[in-house]
C-alpha cells in the first residue's frame, strides 16, 4: 500500500511540474499528462502493467462527470446566451455532420464496415471541454465576437451527443436494432437528460436555500453529491447522464448561492486533479508500440477531420448566422479532440461486438495529433486571423472567475461613549477611501445610509482599498509559553522595531491590541514583520 501511495504522490507531483513546464514552452498541459502516462505504462520506461479497459472506463467516466459538471458550472450564461443557439447547433447537428462525414471517409477510403466506419466518426465527433478550457485559460486568449463563449458552450455540451451516437452504434454492433428502437433511445436520452438536469439543479438549490450550510466545505461535499445524483439517476432511467450533469452545472453555477467562491476553489482543484488522473490513466492504458502500425490510418482520419469534416460542419452552421469567414476558420481549428473521445473509444473495446480495427489506438493517436498540432497553434491561428481582442478578458467569460477587486473589510463593535455613538453616518468623518458597508444591530442586518444613526453595541463592517502589494506583509505566529520575556509587559514596552503585533488570540477570543495591552501566558501573537528583518522564533 505504501508503495502505491508513493507512486501516486510522485505522479501528481510530476503532473504539477509538467503543467509548469508546458506553460513555459507553449505545449498544452493535457498532452504532458498523456505522455507522462505513456512513460509510466507497460510499454514505457517504468512499465506499470495496466490493461484493464473495464476499470479504466469506470474511472474515466467518473472523472468526466465532474469535468462536465464544472464545465457547466463555469459557463457564464449572461455572456453565453447571445451565442447559445449557434453553440447548441454546433454541439448537436455539428456532431452528427462531423460523425457522418468521417464515417463516409472511413467507409469509402479506408474500406471499413459501415457500422464501424460511423462508430469511428461518432467517437471523435465531439470537441473536448477540458482541452478547450485549458487553452483559453492558460493562454488568456481573448477572442472577438464572443467566440470564446461559443467554444466553451459547444465543447461543454457536445460530449453528450457524441456519447448518444456512440452508444447507438455500439448497440447496432452488438446485435440487431430497429429504427423505432433507435428513435426511442435517442428521445429518452435527450428528454430525460434535459428534464433530470433541470430537476436536480432546482431541487439542490431549494435544499441549499431552505437549509443553509454554514460550513463552506460541506457545501462542496453536497454539490459533489448533486453531480453524482444528476448523472446516476438520469442514466438509470435511460437518459443521458452527461447532458443532465452539464445542465445541472449551468443552472447551479448561474444561481445565487452562499459560499460560491469557496465552491469555485473546491471544484477548480478537484477538476484539475480529475483531468490529471484521466489523461494520465489514458496514457497509461495505451501501448505506444502499437501506434506506428495504426499511424497511417490515424493521420488520414485526423487530417480529414481537421481540414474537411470539421470546417464543413462549422461553415454550414455558422454562415447562415452571418458569421465571418475568419471566425468560422478559428472555430473550425479550435475543435480539439480530447479525453471524452478516448473514453468513448474504450466503450468500443469493452462492448461485446466485434471490431476489425484498433479503434482505441486510432482515436488515441488522433487525440495526440489534435492536442499537439491544433492546441499548440490556436494562439498563432487566432492572431493570424486577426481574431484576438485586447480590449476583452477571456477569463470573464467563465462563471467561476472572480475579478480581483482591491477591497478589504474590517469589523468592529462600537463601544459606549465612543465619538461615533449617537451620530448619523453622514456626520462622521471616516478614514479616507472607506465606507460603512454593513451594520448589525441586535442580530439584525442593516444596509447603512447617510441618515443611519450609530448606537453603542452596533457591529460595523467597514470597507476600504486594500494594499496593492502584499508581498512585504509577512505574518507568523508566536505563542507565549511560560517564561517568555514578553509575558506581563505591555506592547509599548517591547523593543519590536520593524514588527507589529496585529492580533492576539487569547482563550478563544480575538483581540486587536493597543500599546497598553498587557501580554499574558499562552497568548498567541500574530506578528507582521518586514522580510529583511525576519527572524525565526
Amino acid at each position: 500500500m505504501y508503495t502505491y501511495l508513493l507512486v501516486i504522490a510522485s505522479v501528481i507531483t510530476l503532473c504539477v511540474l509538467c503543467n509548469k513546464i508546458s506553460n513555459k514552452i507553449g505545449i498544452p498541459t493535457l498532452l504532458a499528462f498523456i505522455v507522462l502516462g505513456m512513460f509510466f505504462g507497460s510499454d514505457g520506461v517504468v512499465k506499470i502493467d495496466f490493461d484493464n479497459y473495464y476499470a479504466a472506463q469506470e474511472i474515466c467516466s467518473m472523472a468526466l462527470i465532474f469535468i462536465m459538471f464544472y464545465g457547466g458550472f463555469g459557463t457564464k450564461w449572461s455572456l453565453a446566451k447571445p451565442v447559445a443557439l449557434k453553440a447548441s447547433l454546433l454541439s448537436s447537428i455539428g456532431v452528427v455532420v462531423t460523425a457522418g462525414l468521417v464515417g463516409l471517409f472511413c467507409m469509402f477510403f479506408l474500406h471499413t464496415t459501415v457500422v464501424e466506419s460511423f462508430l469511428i466518426g461518432a467517437v471523435i465527433s465531439s470537441t473536448d471541454a477540458a482541452s478547450v478550457f485549458s487553452i483559453l485559460r492558460s493562454k488568456k486568449l481573448n477572442l472577438k465576437y464572443n467566440t470564446a463563449s461559443m467554444l466553451e458552450v459547444e465543447s461543454g455540451s457536445n460530449d453528450p451527443f457524441s456519447y448518444m451516437l456512440t452508444a447507438m452504434l455500439i448497440t447496432m454492433l452488438d446485435g440487431s436494432i430497429t429504427t423505432g428502437q433507435i428513435v426511442a433511445m435517442l428521445a429518452k436520452q435527450l428528454i430525460f437528460g434535459i428534464a433530470m438536469g433541470f430537476f436536480t439543479a432546482f431541487a439542490a438549490l431549494a435544499f441549499l436555500r431552505r437549509l443553509r450550510i454554514s460550513n463552506s466545505g460541506f457545501d462542496g461535499v453536497f454539490i459533489v453529491a448533486v453531480a453524482l445524483v444528476s448523472y446516476a439517476a438520469t442514466s438509470l432511467i435511460g437518459g443521458n447522464g452527461y447532458l443532465s450533469v452539464y445542465i445541472t452545472g449551468i443552472v447551479i453555477g448561474n444561481s445565487k448561492i452562499d459560499n460560491k467562491q469557496a465552491l469555485v476553489h473546491f471544484f477548480d482543484s478537484a477538476t484539475g486533479l480529475m483531468q490529471m488522473s484521466l489523461f494520465f490513466l489514458l496514457g497509461l492504458l495505451s501501448f505506444p508500440s502499437q501506434l506506428p502500425a495504426i499511424a497511417p490510418v490515424s493521420i488520414m482520419v485526423a487530417l480529414f477531420l481537421t481540414f474537411v469534416a470539421r470546417p464543413i460542419a462549422v461553415f454550414a452552421i455558422l454562415k447562415p448566422f452571418s458569421c465571418s469567414t475568419r471566425q468560422c476558420l478559428l472555430v473550425s481549428w479550435a475543435g480539439m479532440r480530447g479525453a471524452a473521445s478516448i473514453v468513448f473509444a474504450i466503450m468500443t473495446v469493452t462492448c461485446s461486438g466485434i471490431t476489425h480495427n484498433d479503434i482505441f489506438h486510432i482515436v488515441f493517436f488522433i487525440v495526440l495529433f489534435s492536442i499537439l498540432v491544433q492546441g499548440s497553434l490556436i494562439p498563432f491561428v487566432a492572431k493570424k486571423l486577426d481574431m484576438t481582442d485586447d480590449s476583452s478578458d477571456v477569463m470573464k467569460t467563465f462563471n467561476d472567475y472572480a475579478d480581483e477587486v482591491p477591497v478589504q473589510f474590517i469589523q468592529f463593535i462600537m463601544p459606549e461613549n465612543h465619538a461615533w455613538c449617537n451620530r448619523k453616518i453622514m456626520d462622521i468623518q471616516f478614514p479616507p477611501d472607506s465606507l460603512v458597508v454593513l451594520l448589525v444591530r441586535n442580530g439584525r442586518k442593516i444596509i447603512p445610509r447617510g441618515g443611519t444613526m450609530i448606537e453603542a453595541g452596533d457591529v460595523l463592517v467597514l470597507g476600504g482599498l486594500s494594499s496593492v502589494d502584499h508581498t512585504e506583509i509577512h505574518l507568523y505566529e508566536r505563542k507565549l509559553d511560560k517564561g517568555d520575556e514578553y509575558i506581563g509587559k505591555s506592547i509599548m514596552e517591547l523593543e519590536v522595531m520593524q514588527k507589529l503585533i496585529v492580533i492576539i488570540l487569547r482563550r478563544g477570543e480575538t483581540i486587536i491590541p493597543t500599546g497598553k495591552t498587557i501580554l499574558m501566558e499562552n497568548d498567541i501573537l500574530v506578528i507582521n514583520e518586514l522580510s529583511s528583518n525576519k527572524q525565526v522564533y
